[in-house]
């Protein structure tokens, strides 16, 4: 895994102090625990990534705990690369529980807001705060995760709350793991035959490989970064389609 340059970790400090993070909260020198919300995906989520949303509702009192932690402890430079990595998606994947829960029963995370291609939608909503400066979902995924780490395969850990997306984890990501978690998720949901078709002429892929193509072609093709986790390779020529998103929601 690559590390973020140092240019924006400089960056970072003064838009998190000139732009209304608080000084305190980036000097954090410890990284925060993501125990407490291991606990809540081991109980709320099942092997296969279905979420029980009613039954965590009940106790999002704890889930926002987790969630206030996060909120003051943003990332400094003094925490590793995989320690700031891991922060980051699991904040995006809690912050994303926390807004369906938040109107909860819905059918899918995109009653919540405009349709996925235009502006103003659930993703661009500032419903939370990162060091007492407000911020959303795409600033975490866009701003932060895809533009400062050199790491594809966030895109098989960070969770849309949708059926299409690849399964919500059911324990925290964390530095002494990372590694490994984020190879299983990866394998997991290319091999899933309900989220990649894939035969040695034909691969049918997730929108995700066609959304953000360009983070699966610095180092070769997208059907190359295919065929490196995938059980069956398709050759080079292979027809490549893209399957529709099912966006309803992941879970009861």
């Amino acid at each position: 895994m690559k590390k973020v340059i140092g240019l924006w970790l400089v960056l970072v400090a003064l838009s998190f102090t000139g732009g209304g993070f608080s000084s305190a909260v980036v000097a954090q020198s410890k990284p925060v625990s993501h125990a407490a919300f291991d606990q809540q995906l081991k109980k709320f989520v099942s092997s296969n990534g279905t979420v029980n949303y009613k039954a965590w509702r009940q106790e999002r009192p704890a889930l926002q705990a987790y969630l206030k932690l996060l909120s003051e402890n943003a990332p400094s430079s003094k925490w590793t690369q995989q320690e700031q990595l891991a922060y980051w998606i699991n904040a995006y994947n809690a912050f994303t529980i926390e807004r369906i829960l938040m109107d909860y029963p819905v059918k899918s995370i995109k009653d919540l807001g405009g349709k996925v291609t235009f502006v103003n939608t659930v993703w661009d909503q500032k419903f939370f705060k990162i060091g007492g400066k407000a911020v959303d979902l795409n600033y975490i995924e866009h701003s932060i995760l895809r533009k400062n780490f050199e790491e594809p395969r966030i895109h098989f850990a960070i969770v849309c709350a949708s059926v299409s997306c690849p399964k919500l984890r059911n324990e925290a990501f964390t530095a002494a793991n990372l590694e490994k978690q984020l190879e299983n998720q990866t394998i997991q949901f290319i091999n899933d035959p309900t989220k990649n078709k894939i035969t040695a002429t034909k691969a049918e892929l997730s929108e995700i490989f066609n959304w953000f193509s360009g983070d699966f072609r610095k180092n070769g093709t997208v059907l190359q970064f295919v065929n490196r986790y995938s059980k069956i390779k398709a050759n080079p020529k292979a027809k490549i389609s893209y399957k529709d998103y099912n966006w309803a929601l992941n879970g009861i």
